[in-house]
């Protein structure tokens, strides 16, 4: 069954977490996502993949993981997703803590998008080699699973590495939350097969997501895993009746529509129209 969420940068200036977070389940919507950057360097050479100048909200953000708890505290029922979670940028002991106990707070409504980051200069202020930064995801990624799922975790490395360890709570959701790859690298669907429960990337052209989703289940193929086991998520999913039941029709079962990072008297009439969008895809 299709769900339909909405995702915005949560930046100091625009419409607050906790509000933003109600709005959307008052309106019958699924879930809500956040991006972060932790900052952005001035002296920044890595291109925008959006195209020109950053814009900026990309140095405006919350944390990520107290915005969402502030949602998590402000609601019952819609999913509460990372859209996407620098993982490049975190400790993976620390990271796999705050997702756990966000999991816990909200009953088990997380989900955790990820991703390899494309501003190298950021990640590298944080220790990251921009060329290494994909094996030290999916690093990352598979010890905070071994964290997540055993009474006592360890885990070694090339870049991660750590012995015997006690860590909790862990997470409501068996095995912790659902892990998705939001990435449209050459090598994203084999990544994503690899060490993920699913895909998530960002709405481009047709053709470009019908060739993801055909390296998709040719790499769970190769990997003897099932297709229908991974989740198809779509960021800024398409706004318009017609166009959003094509993405559907190729297999996208989330849906993920882009709201501005402004005030309320821009954001709730958006909520609105994704809300009235998203019950005539219901049916």
């Amino acid at each position: 069954m299709a769900t339909f969420g909405a995702m915005m940068f949560p930046t100091d200036y625009a419409i607050q977490p906790v509000e933003l977070a109600q709005a959307v389940e008052a309106r019958g919507l699924d879930s809500l996502f956040f991006p972060e950057h932790t900052h952005i360097p001035t002296n920044r050479k890595s291109p925008w993949p959006g195209g020109g100048d950053l814009p900026t909200e990309y140095w405006h953000t919350h944390d990520q993981f107290v915005a969402l708890t502030a949602a998590a505290v402000a609601t019952k029922r819609i999913k509460l997703g990372t859209g996407i979670c620098l993982v490049i940028e975190r400790d993976p002991i620390v990271l796999a803590k705050e997702v756990a106990s966000l999991d816990v707070i909200s009953n088990g409504r997380v989900i955790l998008g990820i991703g390899g980051g494309w501003n190298a200069e950021e990640m590298e202020d944080h220790g990251t080699n921009f060329k290494k930064r994909w094996k030290v995801l999916r690093e990352r990624v598979q010890a905070m699973k071994e964290i997540w799922t055993k009474e006592v975790a360890e885990y070694h490395g090339e870049f991660v590495n750590f012995g015997p360890m006690w860590s909790y709570p862990k997470p409501v959701q068996a095995g912790g939350p659902p892990v998705l790859l939001g990435s449209e690298a050459k090598k994203g669907p084999e990544r994503a097969v690899a060490y993920c429960d699913g895909w998530m990337p960002i709405n481009r052209k047709p053709e470009q997501l019908v060739e993801g989703l055909k390296a998709l289940r040719e790499a769970a193929d190769r990997a003897g895993r099932k297709f229908d086991s991974l989740t198809l998520g779509l960021f800024a999913a398409p706004g318009k009746e017609d166009a959003a039941r094509r993405v559907m029709e190729m297999g996208f079962s989330h849906l993920i529509f882009p709201l501005p990072p402004a005030k309320a008297d821009q954001v709730l009439p958006l909520l609105d129209h994704y809300a009235a969008l998203a019950e005539k895809l219901r049916h």
